[in-house]
């Protein structure tokens, strides 16, 4: 089967053009040996069929990050393959770069000019033909999102070729991109947009912070309300349709009390026992789902309009007042959703103390996602004060302790350097794309666990075990935190699973100031079970141990002082 490489810049539109040659059957992986994702679908044309891969963001072949590293092994792996080598048509000059670099590498390259319709807007005239016979390969004129072009893409699939084009060094290299530009790029003079004058004062100080909160504001609300909604509606299902079919099913089936109960719990009806097929079933599909639905569909939307490197460029003074930069914004984002890829992703980070400093923040700052969504689903009978409250009480301490770690581990503070891409209409099927590959994993990762430790906790409680663990810590439970004895099962299975455990305090009936003091010491006190890992493996046992020492001690400071001024 041959194979198809799309290589390019990050923020070309790999992932657009991808879609449109694949449509969204595609496959996510960890490459071997890393945990940098690449995807890969399949293109059949007549009866030919072709293995599309869309490789990591990549500036050049002399690797700096473990993406560009992964990218690069890739290609070395495929030099037989066609590589469609997306430029961004607004910045021919800088993305020739690794377009001079494919050439001299000898690979059967097409080079596609993404964003094409956007060129007429910016002032851009380029001379694709000429382009062509100076580079020696097929140039093609193409808008992801439109789907202009992909037609010619495909039908000159075969044409790809090895070109003859040479340059010495790399002051030669610039020298030639610099005479390409004069031969085949015009620059007209272009009046300012709405929307350009929106880009520009996205990133500036003052209205920059008005913009941002507005778009932060706006998402939190419009998740809670598709959430809620959704909640209402699948909440009707279960209760009228899933719940008498499946008590109906246990009781004439299953004669045995204690397994009637690991099932339905001691009392039929969701979030008031641990059944495993009412609340097993109702907290993950009924209220996670929702909020997860939302959140990830509102940060696909995010990531593909353009906002989130200016979001990171506009928190870059803050963030260097706690030892990091903007950039760090962005694993905080994704630690809203999942820890793990939060992670993960502070591998764009350079030196170690950035790197402690930026987990011990996104782990403080806020819950997951799933949390998030149990927090708001459970806190909705107490009035929205107590939601804020505990993201209000979030926020400040993750604050205040990052800047005194900043001062303890004093070093020379990191500098931003982030390519920030135009603002775009995002192309619908690649939001689809994104939204199902973040749902799929939910999916077949933390419903199967949500699942688990309902049938858990009920077991715990049917064998009188829970009695016995919640009496050992009883003490400390009640005394400093000033919550039930038996909340202590929660807390040893939130190790596990943190976005399990808010949702096991559902069945607790606890007053608002327990459930603010439960809710904060669970997103804090300990990272879960793959989370922990994760952080061994990026950070090293070490360090990781650093940064779990902070949570715990933090987790119980903070619960022992809102137990005693709320």
């Amino acid at each position: 089967m041959k194979k198809i490489l799309l290589v390019g810049n990050p923020n070309v539109g790999k992932s657009t053009i991808f879609t449109r040659l694949t449509g969204i059957n595609v496959i996510t992986s960890n490459y071997p040996g890393t945990t940098v994702e690449y995807t890969k679908g399949y293109l059949k044309i007549k009866e030919e069929e072709y293995e599309v891969i869309d490789t990591p963001g990549a500036y050049a072949l002399n690797p700096i990050t473990k993406a560009e590293e992964v990218a690069i092994d890739i290609l070395n792996k495929n030099k037989d393959g066609i590589i469609l080598n997306i430029l961004d048509a607004n910045n021919l000059e800088r993305h020739l770069n690794l377009t001079l670099q494919l050439i001299k590498r000898k690979f059967n390259l097409i080079i596609i000019l993404n964003f094409w319709d956007e060129t007429r807007h910016s002032g851009v005239e380029i001379d694709f033909k000429k382009l062509e016979k100076i580079l020696k390969v097929p140039v093609i004129p193409v808008c992801g999102r439109t789907g202009y072009g992909i037609k010619d893409v495909i039908s000159n699939l075969n044409n790809a070729k090895i070109s003859d084009f040479i340059y010495k060094n790399e002051k030669d290299k610039w020298q030639k991109i610099g005479n390409i530009i004069k031969q085949v790029q015009k620059l007209k003079y272009k009046r300012h947009t709405f929307l350009d004058k929106i880009e520009e004062l996205s990133i500036k100080p003052n209205m920059g912070l008005v913009i941002a909160l507005i778009v932060l504001l706006s998402t939190f609300f419009i998740v809670r309300f598709i959430g809620e909604n959704l909640i209402t509606f699948f909440d009707f299902l279960f209760n009228k349709y899933w719940t008498p079919f499946i008590e109906k099913i246990v009781n004439s089936f299953v004669s045995k009390k204690f397994i009637q109960n690991l099932l339905l719990g001691t009392v039929p009806k969701p979030m008031e026992s641990f059944g495993i097929l009412t609340t097993g079933l109702y907290i993950p599909f009924v209220v996670v789902f929702p909020y997860i639905f939302a959140f990830y569909l509102l940060l696909s939307i995010l990531e593909d309009i353009g906002y989130l490197p200016r979001l990171a460029v506009l928190l870059d003074r803050i963030m260097h007042k706690l030892g990091i930069h903007g950039y760090t914004a962005i694993p905080i984002i994704f630690g809203f959703g999942c820890k793990v890829p939060a992670i993960l992703s502070t591998r764009i980070l350079e030196t170690e103390r950035e790197k402690i400093l930026a987990t011990s923040l996104l782990l403080l700052i806020a819950p997951c996602m799933p949390q998030t969504a149990m927090i708001i689903s459970l806190s909705t009978p107490f009035g929205i004060k107590y939601l804020f409250l505990i993201f209000i009480i979030l926020f400040l301490n993750s604050l205040i302790v990052n800047f005194l770690l900043n001062k303890i581990l004093k070093r020379e503070k990191p500098e931003l350097f982030l390519e920030i891409p135009p603002y775009r209409i995002p192309y619908f099927k690649t939001t689809l794309l994104k939204l199902w590959l973040r749902l799929k994993n939910f999916i077949y990762e933390a419903i199967p666990m949500i699942i688990l430790g309902i049938f858990f906790v009920g077991l715990l409680d049917s064998l009188g075990i829970l009695n016995i663990i919640s009496n050992f810590f009883e003490k400390p439970i009640t005394k400093i935190m000033g919550l039930p004895k038996e909340i202590a099962a929660v807390i040893t299975f939130g190790f596990l699973r943190k976005d399990v455990s808010i949702a096991l305090l559902a069945p607790f009936k606890l007053n608002p100031k327990q459930f603010v003091i439960a809710s904060i010491f669970l997103t804090i006190y300990l990272p879960c079970l793959a989370t922990s890992f994760t952080m061994i493996k990026e950070l090293k046992l070490k360090n990781a141990l650093k940064v779990i020492s902070i949570n715990l001690i933090t987790g119980m400071i903070i619960s022992f002082f809102l137990n005693l001024i709320l």
